[in-house]
């Protein structure tokens, strides 16, 4: 990235040579002379923003970061305001070049404190989970977990500092579905997935007794069976909510003891899996967070550890950064696949996938999906891709991997949860206070005024990037410390406020009858 200095400031952002447009590092005035580009702002242009460098004809494309983001819907002159109302979408050729920058990965050492589960595995926290297999026993799961709040029942957990919490995670979904279809699937394939997580020390499933999500074929299907740490009950069995309240609490009670025996140990950064995501992304994300993000996930890598990078409708575009990293032929077409299917996806329900962004995204400084994912998939940093996921799916492998999601953050990071992430790295431009139970979750913010104006949601300030202050590699070393650091105990903003138990939203997909 080159930064160029313009009337005594650095007022613009230049990100590759071949590219022309400019990114406004700073709220630019009509008729501001950008004496090095020999070009006059011709109308203002907010922060993050992009001006033209050269006339660019209809039908023509423009470029960010050396990449196609969009093509001129009308002629744009040098020094327009290059926006939603002069850019559009157009198909062009990818060259997905399977493997060709693939490389080898440098190797490192990094220790966190972690919990060593007695089959093995690590954890970052140590919650007790309420899970329910339908909607219709969200409630009850929710009480028994009230119970235990420590801002509303100090006293209930006053003897168990080891245990950070009890939480419900209720959901919107579980019945009125085909018994045999993909959308319940995908669903029992979630629970499962929280219902094995280390970062609980036991789970209970809660469920009403009629609902097409049984909870014994729940458990069948996913190949889990009850257990001390793992109990399941139902609303009709026990004979109605209040008992069932009743019972959770003294299920919860019981398990207490044994879940607060644990302490935390020195374990390899090995054992991290970090969930990447942003959210609220903006004219910066591309530039600051997001490549810090990067950084910090090839030394995450480098020590052993895995990176989730996600959010299919938010790579479209540049997918082919990602399979020019992929280890093999056959991982990048995995990645190419998904790409298609959400390209069926979203022809058979009537949308598009310029959809995305959000009205937030261009706001803040984005136009097309091509550009937003151009951004965001410097989230990945430069490391190879080994492997492609389904949507909650375990994930086995060590290293950058990707998992098919949707691009909206709260479905996202349940199904990498559920995949194993036990720790999310979240970066925003516009402001997030997302919350991710059982996982921490760390916000980035990509510019100095997000951080500021919201400094209670945020943990990482990668503003400073923009204003040369400081550095891609400085903060991506920054980031790695804070995710072995919080991994290790230390809690993030959003664990201060208690935030993470709404924020569980499997991915719905199909029919509801």
């Amino acid at each position: 990235m080159q930064l160029i200095a313009r009337s005594g400031d650095l007022a613009v952002i230049r990100l590759n040579p071949l590219d022309n447009v400019l990114i406004a590092r700073q709220a630019l005035p009509e008729g501001l002379h950008l004496d090095a580009e020999g070009i006059i702002v011709r109308q203002a242009i907010p922060s993050g923003h992009k001006v033209a460098t050269q006339r660019v004809e209809q039908g023509q494309p423009l470029r960010r970061y050396g990449q196609i983001i969009g093509f001129a819907s009308q002629a744009i002159d040098a020094g327009d305001h290059v926006h939603v109302h002069n850019v559009q979408m157009g198909d062009f050729a990818r060259d997905y070049a399977f493997g060709v920058d693939a490389r080898s990965t440098p190797v490192a050492e990094a220790v966190f404190q972690g919990i060593v589960r007695a089959d093995g595995r690590v954890a970052t926290r140590n919650y007790i989970g309420i899970l329910t297999s339908v909607n219709c026993s969200a409630t009850v799961a929710r009480a028994v977990a009230d119970h235990f709040r420590r801002d509303i029942h100090p006293e209930a957990l006053a003897d168990y500092p080891n245990i950070d919490g009890v939480v419900a995670l209720t959901h919107g979904a579980g019945c009125a579905v085909d018994p045999s279809g993909e959308a319940l699937g995908l669903l029992r394939r979630t629970l499962a997935g929280y219902a094995v997580h280390p970062n609980f020390a036991a789970v209970l499933i809660i469920g009403l007794g009629c609902e097409t999500n049984q909870i014994e074929s729940l458990l069948e299907t996913q190949g889990l069976t009850t257990s001390t740490q793992l109990r399941a009950f139902t609303i009709q069995g026990i004979g109605g909510t209040s008992k069932t309240i009743a019972a959770g609490i003294e299920q919860v009670k019981a398990l207490l003891a044994q879940a607060n025996q644990v302490e935390r140990e020195p374990v390899s950064a090995r054992h991290l899996i970090v969930g990447l995501q942003c959210g609220g992304s903006d004219g910066y994300s591309g530039i600051t967070a997001n490549p810090a993000l990067g950084n910090a996930v090839d030394r995450l890598v480098a020590a052993g550890g895995t990176a989730i990078l996600s959010e299919t409708p938010e790579i479209y575009g540049a997918e082919h950064l990602l399979t020019r990293r992929a280890v093999s032929r056959e991982v990048g077409e995995k990645l190419v696949a998904r790409i298609h299917w959400w390209e069926d996806y979203c022809q058979r329900m009537n949308a598009e996938l310029n959809n995305n962004p959000s009205a937030g995204n261009k706001a803040g400084g984005l136009t097309t999906i091509l550009e937003k994912s151009l951004g965001a998939v410097a989230k990945a940093g430069s490391s190879n891709l080994v492997d492609v996921y389904q949507y909650a799916e375990a994930v086995r492998a060590h290293g950058l991997v990707f998992m098919d999601t949707p691009g909206y953050d709260p479905v996202s990071a349940t199904g990498q949860v559920a995949g194993g992430a036990n720790l999310i790295a979240f970066t925003t431009g516009r402001g997030s206070a997302y919350g991710c139970a059982p996982a921490p979750s760390i916000k980035l913010a990509t510019n100095n005024r997000v951080f500021e104006h919201q400094e209670e949601d945020m943990d990482v300030n990668c503003g400073g990037i923009a204003d040369g202050s400081t550095s891609i590699e400085e903060r991506g070393a920054y980031i790695f410390e804070q995710m072995l650091r919080i991994a290790s105990g230390a809690r993030s903003k959003s664990e201060q406020h208690g935030y993470g138990q709404n924020e569980f939203v499997p991915w719905q997909i199909g029919a509801v009858t």
